[in-house]
C-alpha cells in the first residue's frame, strides 16, 4: 500500500525531532507553549521522549501524541471505514491478536504484510505480528474508534460468527475421551484458544462485569452480565464443552484433572485498552463444571468519591465522617452493589503518607497505592478474625475489613474502633437501619455497638438511561403511587422523567451503564439511644436525622432528573424497608 512504512524492529522508532513533535502538538491545539516548555525542561533532567513526558504531565493524551508522531513520520493515514481487507491477509492474523493490538491486516505479499494500526509506534505489537506471520510489517495509521469497528466487521468479531465457523471442527472431536492429556491437547487447539480469547474480549467490549459458562444436558450456555442483567449469546457446540472449560482452567492456573470439586483461579488478560484481571471460580454440576469469571477492570473500579453518585448532601455528610478519628463506618448492600468500589474510593480519599492504612479482603480485587492489603487465606488459617487481630498489632490509623461475617470479627472490629481506630467494613443487609439489627443478631452487645458505630451507608446500583435513545416519558400513575410521589413532583418538583426507547448502542434495553443510589444513616445521640435499647430497624429509622433520606427516595430524585427510570428504582429496591413507609 502506498505510503505505508516498514518497521525495522531491531532499531526502535524514535522521535527524529523532539522540538518538531512539540510544535506539531502545539499547532494542533493539544497543549500550550508553557506546557511544551515545561516538558522540554523536564526532558533535560530525564532521558525520555517528549511525547511520553507530556503524557505523564497530563498535558496531552496518548492518542494526540500518536497523531503527532504520524504527521512527523509521514506515515500513511487511512480511513478505516469502507476498507476491504484481503482474505489472505486476514488469514495471517487471528482475531484475538487483531483485537488485542488493535490492528487490521489489509494486504500481503510473499514477504510483507500491510496493517492499519491505531498506534503504529507500538513496537510490541509490530514485533508480535512479525514473529507470527514471518513477514515484514508495513504500517498505516487509522483512528482508533473507526479501526475497532472495521476489525469487528472484517473478522465478524462477534463470538456468534466464530462459533458458527467452529461447528464443522467440533464434530472431529466428538469421539475423544475426557482424559487429562487429551483435554490439554484440545484446550490448546488454536480454534479453541481463539474462541475463548474472543469471548473474553467481546465481554470487555460490551462492558460486561461477569462471564458465565453454564453446562446443561444438551447445550453449553455462555452469558454476559451487563449492567447487572444476564444476556445470553449464541451457544457453542456442546461437544466443545470439555475443551472450553479446560482452556479456561489452564488460563486460570487450575488443576484440569480435578473436575469434581470447586476451584478458584485468576487470569491476567490483555485487551486493546489495557490489562484486566479475571477472578475465576468453578463448581461441579451434574452436566459438567460451571465457570464464572468476574472481570476486574482497575480503570472502571477505582473512581473518585465525588463520582460515585452520592449527591451533594450525602457526599458532604459522608466526607465529614471520614474526618472522624475513630469509629465504625459500614457500607451495606447485596453482592454486586458496588460496596467495595465505595470503600476503595473512601480509602483513596483518606490516604496520605502520614496515615497507615491496612485492609484485609477476600480476595484483594484491586491494588491501592500506598495501602497495605492482606488477602484472606483460609487454607493457611488466615481468616478475617485472625487477620484483624494481627492488623491491630501493626499500629494502623485506618482499617478496612472486606466483610463482617461473624460475631468474632464484629467484636474485634468494635474493640478496634473503641481503642482509637477508624474502621470500614461491609455487611449484607437490605437497608441502613437493618445493619444495626443484623449485628445485634450476631451477638454484638448493643451498648458497644452504640458507642462505636458512626454511620451506615446502604447502596444499590441502578441502570442509567441510554443517551443515544433517551426520550421524555411520563410514568404511569400507579408507578408514581407505589414510589410514594403520586403527583410526580414532591421534593423533586420541576423534574423531567425520561426512558430509553432501545437502540443498537444499548442492545435494545434502553440502559447503558449504572449509577449508585444511597441511604446514609448517621448515628446521632437519638439513634445511639435506640440501638442501646435494642430498637428494631423501624424504630431506628424513626429517630434518624431529619435530613435522612431512604434509598428509594434517592432513586426517585435521580429518576426525576432523567438519570434512571422509576421502573429501575423499584426493581432494585423491592427488598428494602422503605416501601411500607412511602406507599
Amino acid at each position: 500500500m502506498n505510503g505505508a512504512e516498514h518497521v525495522d524492529v531491531e532499531s526502535p522508532v524514535r522521535d527524529r525531532d523532539e522540538g518538531r513533535l512539540g510544535q506539531i502538538l502545539l499547532a494542533a491545539g493539544h497543549l500550550t507553549a508553557a506546557q511544551l516548555d515545561e516538558g522540554l525542561i523536564l526532558q533535560q533532567q530525564r532521558p525520555e521522549r517528549i511525547g511520553q513526558l507530556l503524557c505523564r504531565l497530563g498535558h496531552v493524551d496518548h492518542e494526540a501524541v500518536v497523531e503527532a508522531l504520524v504527521a512527523q513520520s509521514a506515515l500513511a493515514c487511512v480511513r478505516a471505514e469502507g476498507l476491504r481487507p484481503a482474505a489472505d491477509a486476514l488469514a495471517l492474523v487471528p482475531a484475538d491478536v487483531a483485537f488485542r493490538y488493535s490492528v487490521l491486516p489489509l494486504a500481503c505479499t510473499e514477504r510483507g504484510l500491510t496493517v492499519a494500526m491505531a498506534d503504529p509506534f507500538d513496537l510490541t505489537a509490530v514485533e508480535s505480528l512479525r514473529v507470527l506471520t514471518g513477514r515484514r510489517i508495513d504500517r498505516c495509521h487509522a483512528a482508533a474508534a473507526e479501526l475497532a469497528e472495521a476489525i469487528r466487521g472484517a473478522y465478524g468479531s462477534s463470538v456468534a460468527r466464530m462459533i458458527a465457523d467452529l461447528d464443522v471442527e467440533a464434530s472431529a472431536a466428538a469421539g475423544e475421551d475426557e482424559l487429562t492429556i487429551q483435554l490439554e491437547e484440545m484446550a490448546r487447539e488454536p480454534s479453541v484458544v481463539n474462541l475463548v480469547n474472543l469471548t473474553i474480549l467481546e465481554a470487555v467490549q460490551v462492558r460486561a462485569s461477569d462471564i458465565h459458562v453454564e453446562p446443561f444436558e444438551k447445550t453449553l450456555k455462555i452469558k454476559y452480565r451487563i449492567d447487572g442483567i444476564l444476556h445470553e449469546i449464541s451457544p457453542p457446540p456442546k461437544r466443545l464443552q470439555p475443551a472450553i472449560i479446560s482452556r479456561l482452567k489452564i488460563m486460570a492456573g487450575m488443576n484440569i484433572a480435578e473436575r469434581f470439586i470447586p476451584q478458584d483461579g485468576h487470569i491476567a488478560f490483555t485487551t486493546p485498552s489495557g490489562k484486566i484481571d479475571l477472578r475465576v471460580a468453578t463448581v461441579p454440576t451434574i452436566f459438567g463444571e460451571c465457570v464464572v469469571m468476574r472481570i476486574l477492570d482497575r480503570s472502571t473500579a477505582l473512581i473518585d468519591l465525588e463520582h460515585l453518585g452520592l449527591g451533594a448532601e450525602n457526599l458532604s455528610n459522608f466526607e465529614s465522617l471520614l474526618t472522624r478519628p475513630h469509629g465504625i463506618v459500614l457500607v451495606t448492600g447485596p453482592t454486586g452493589s458496588g460496596k467495595t468500589t465505595t470503600l476503595y474510593a473512601a480509602l483513596n480519599k483518606l490516604y496520605t503518607p502520614a496515615k497507615k492504612i491496612i485492609t484485609i479482603e477476600d480476595p484483594v480485587e484491586y491494588q491501592l497505592d500506598g495501602i497495605n492489603q492482606i488477602p484472606v487465606n483460609r487454607k493457611r488459617g488466615l481468616d478475617f478474625a485472625n487477620g484483624l487481630r494481627a492488623i491491630v498489632r501493626q499500629d494502623p490509623d485506618i482499617i478496612m475489613i472486606g466483610e463482617i461475617r461473624d460475631r468474632e470479627t464484629a467484636d474485634i472490629a468494635i474493640r478496634s474502633a473503641l481503642t482509637g481506630h477508624l474502621v470500614f467494613s461491609t455487611l449484607h443487609t437490605n437497608d441502613a437501619p437493618g445493619a444495626v439489627t443484623r449485628l445485634v443478631d450476631m451477638g454484638v452487645e448493643p451498648f458497644l455497638l452504640a458507642s462505636s458505630l458512626e454511620a451506615v451507608l446502604a447502596q444499590r446500583l441502578v441502570r442509567t438511561i441510554c443517551p443515544e435513545c433517551r426520550e421524555p416519558h411520563r410514568p404511569e400513575p400507579s408507578l408514581l403511587q407505589r414510589i410514594g410521589h403520586p403527583d410526580g413532583n414532591g421534593e423533586a418538583a420541576g423534574g423531567a422523567f425520561f426512558h430509553g426507547a432501545g437502540c443498537a448502542a444499548c442492545r435494545q434495553t434502553g440502559y447503558t451503564g449504572r449509577r449508585g443510589i444511597f441511604e446514609l444513616l448517621r448515628v446521632t445521640s437519638r439513634v445511639r439511644e435506640a440501638i442501646s435499647r435494642r430498637g428494631n430497624a423501624a424504630e431506628i429509622a424513626a429517630v434518624a436525622p431529619k435530613d435522612h433520606r431512604p434509598m428509594r427516595e434517592d432513586g426517585y430524585r435521580k429518576a426525576a432528573r432523567g438519570i434512571t427510570t422509576l421502573e429501575e428504582v423499584l426493581r432494585v429496591t423491592q427488598d428494602t424497608q422503605t416501601e411500607d413507609a412511602l406507599s
